[in-house]
């Protein structure tokens, strides 16, 4: 009987997490992008970023924006010119899409 018990409430907990609503999942794949550090280009990547999450860009700054992102993951990143993914200016890549330098940004955002 005990056994019986058991194994239903497992079946039960299994069924409840399978039917919750997840977090929200991340982009797999990596976001390049070039910014800048003391005068010097440097190569920056965000690495499976998290999804539905806004990431100010890591090496942005209000002086120098980052610069040429190549959205090499499975997720639509839509790319802000300002900090927050805040503001009017801002620019949807789809997954695989590669632009250049004149296209500046300080955070994402990644969707599926």
């Amino acid at each position: 009987m005990r056994l019986r018990n058991s194994l239903a409430a497992a079946i039960g907990a299994l069924t409840l997490v399978l039917t919750l609503p997840s977090s929200a999942s991340a982009a797999v794949g990596t976001f390049e992008y070039t910014y800048f550090q003391n005068g010097h280009a440097r190569i920056g990547a965000l690495v499976d970023p998290a999804g539905e999450d806004c990431i100010d860009i890591p090496g942005a700054t209000d002086a120098d924006p980052a610069q040429g992102p190549k959205n090499l993951t499975n997720a639509t990143a839509t790319v802000f010119l300002d900090f927050g993914c805040q503001g009017d200016t801002f620019y949807v890549m789809n997954p695989l899409k590669i632009l250049g330098p004149r296209l500046k940004f300080r955070s994402v955002v990644f969707s599926h």
